[in-house]
């Protein structure tokens, strides 16, 4: 058998173990030709499904955001991130995941070898990559510098989201209320405005919250224009 020098997983071909690396090494040799979105592997479970989105049909869509999904179970997993259930709960920690797959890949965190330890905080990462990141937080490194207000960052995606202070720029846009954001995960939150069910109604304007604490935050404001 072939065995990985990292983790010491085994495999019974060669090209295998080689797939299998670039996990430890983040290669994503095979590009997308249409959207450039890169890939570890070529075959069914990586790029040859993902070309899919650009070619095949997708009937299913979604109530909410009408973006639309090869099949039901798909749409099914995606209307999760609308309802904010978390089905799939690591028997570990207790963390809840939308699917099952992301569950597998936080599993690693409690059972796979991770070879590369930060002398710092003794924290261990699964590639020099994720560990060179992390040594940011300790010596203050900041490489990315924004070219406006010349403020320096971690890595290249938090100056990113930071440019668009700058630009204005909020790319991500509600499909039901038409409201824009400058970070995908903040539109996510917000959907679920349209979709979570908002049980706490206020007894004055019959405006609907999600939690207890929303709903005597708001009527505060109804006690402090009665003061006036």
């Amino acid at each position: 058998p072939y065995e990985c020098s990292v983790c010491k997983k085994t495999f019974n071909q060669s090209g295998n173990l080689k797939v299998h690396m670039r996990t430890h090494t983040c290669e994503r040799p095979y590009e997308c030709s249409v959207c450039k979105k890169t890939f570890n592997q070529i075959g069914n479970l990586t790029l040859k499904v993902h070309l899919q989105m650009h070619t095949v049909k997708r009937p299913y869509e979604c109530s909410v955001c009408k973006k639309n999904f090869l099949n039901s179970g798909k749409l099914k997993l995606h209307m999760r991130t609308h309802t904010g259930e978390r089905p799939q709960q690591c028997s570990v920690c207790k963390k809840n995941f939308f699917d099952s797959g992301k569950l597998k890949v936080h599993l690693q965190m409690h059972t796979v070898k991770r070879p590369y330890g930060c002398s710092g905080c003794k924290k261990r990462f699964f590639n020099t990559g994720n560990l060179k990141v992390h040594m940011r937080t300790h010596t203050g490194e900041r490489p990315y510098e924004c070219s406006v207000c010349k403020k320096n960052f971690l890595n290249s995606g938090k100056l990113k989201v930071h440019m668009q202070t700058h630009t204005g720029e909020r790319p991500y846009e509600c499909s039901v209320c038409k409201k824009t954001f400058n970070q995908s995960g903040n539109l996510k939150v917000h959907l679920q405005m349209h979709t979570v069910k908002r049980p706490y109604e206020c007894s004055v304007c019959k405006k609907t919250f999600l939690n207890t604490g929303n709903l005597k935050r708001h009527m505060q404001m109804h006690n402090d224009k009665e003061t006036i």
